[in-house]
């Protein structure tokens, strides 16, 4: 955990503490909603709604202890009226909660998924090990590089952490394409589709925030792109990829319940 850089503006370290503080509110909201959208899916996708939700706390958890950690390495003051300043207290800015996040919920993320997406239960057991096990490896390799200032460093780790990352974004985009044309309806292949296509779309902003520190960014600047940067990441890849999920669900639940209700 490398000390934080001085040197903060106030509009640098406002935009940080203002993207965390967003990240609790969508997080903590969203799982209220997937948690009360429970009964209103049938039994089938309970597990990967509950999961949707068991995500977005986890999340809420450590934005809200990123938050903390944030507010107590500053203290933050304005003077006879003037300008707030901005001032290191010396107090660690433990920001290893991410990762720490990322390693728990990516890999349920790709499982909840999976599990709305009703497969057949071998390929459902195969891609949940292979997924899961590949997005916890990536999220392993890349931790080394991130608390490193070394740039040969960052980038060595980087680009191990890139190879499960490019597998997991193949079967996203091309691995379950078959799955998702076998949706129930055109409306619920769609939902799939759009889940699959938001997943790759907001991990692809990972490995460039990453990369910010290493193409010319130091400072408060990068910290301060780099925060920002992987709290709107977040939030689309849990938040608003758990609606995709419950929107999903609540399609098949209706399909599947109107079904039942058809005469024979």
């Amino acid at each position: 955990m490398a000390p934080l850089p001085d040197g903060f503006s106030y509009a640098e370290w406002n935009a940080t503490y203002n993207a965390l503080s967003f990240g609790i509110a969508a997080m903590g909201s969203a799982t209220i909603f997937f948690w009360l959208q429970l009964p209103n899916v049938t039994k089938s996708y309970r597990t990967a709604l509950t999961i949707t939700g068991i995500v977005t706390l986890i999340a809420t958890y450590h934005y809200i202890r990123i938050f903390n950690s944030w507010s107590e390495a500053f203290t933050v003051a304005s003077k006879d009226g003037g300008d707030y300043t901005v001032q290191l207290t010396g107090a660690p800015f433990n920001d290893g909660y991410r990762y720490v996040d990322w390693l728990l919920t990516v890999p349920l993320l790709l499982i909840e998924l999976i599990l709305v997406m009703k497969l057949p239960q071998v390929e459902t057991v195969s891609l949940s090990w292979k997924l899961g096990l590949a997005s916890a490896l990536m999220v392993a390799l890349g931790y080394p590089g991130e608390i490193q200032e070394d740039l040969a460093v960052r980038w060595f780790w980087w680009c191990l952490s890139m190879i499960p990352f490019c597998y997991v974004v193949f079967t996203l985009a091309v691995g379950l394409a078959e799955a998702t044309s076998k949706q129930p309806s055109p409306a619920a292949a769609s939902l799939a589709s759009a889940a699959r296509y938001l997943t790759v779309l907001s991990w692809c902003t990972y490995p460039f925030v990453y990369m910010v520190k290493s193409v010319g960014l130091a400072g408060p600047a990068a910290t301060m792109y780099e925060q920002v940067g992987y709290s709107l990441a977040d939030v689309l890849a849990k938040a608003v990829f758990g609606v995709l999920i419950w929107a999903l669900a609540s399609e098949k639940s209706a399909i599947e319940e109107s079904g039942k209700l058809m005469p024979k």
